[in-house]
């Protein structure tokens, strides 16, 4: 059984900066493209970047210069590099497993998530 672990999230002011990590156990971390996604009240969860086991990536239009997803293969973890926060960046940040190894957006690609970690941003 798989399981993600996210951590550090927190409150932090506009044009702050923060760094989540995502901790993978259970079963094999390689070969698999890793994804962060967030979710703020009321909506519904949103793509933030993902990354492939070799190490290519993408990221949504809204984050990308801010934010930078990386990995360590050999520590099974995958990290998310926040800078330059906004207010409308609040949400619960969540990381997610794929279930292929090719990139996706789609939240319905991915087959284990964590149980998210509170990112808040204050103006």
């Amino acid at each position: 059984q798989v399981q993600l672990v996210e951590s550090g999230g927190g409150l932090v002011q506009a044009g702050g900066s923060l760094r989540l990590s995502c901790a993978v156990s259970g079963r094999s971390f390689n070969f698999y493209t890793m994804g962060w996604f967030r979710q703020a009240p009321g909506k519904e969860r949103e793509f933030v970047a993902a990354i492939s086991w070799t190490g290519g990536s993408t990221a949504n239009a809204a984050v990308k210069g801010r934010f930078t997803i990386s990995r360590d293969n050999a520590k099974n973890t995958v990290d998310l590099q926040m800078s330059s926060l906004k207010p409308e960046d609040t949400a619960l940040y969540y990381c997610a497993r794929g279930q292929r190894a090719g990139v996706s957006t789609t939240p319905s690609d991915y087959a284990n998530w964590g149980q998210g970690t509170q990112v808040t941003v204050s103006s």
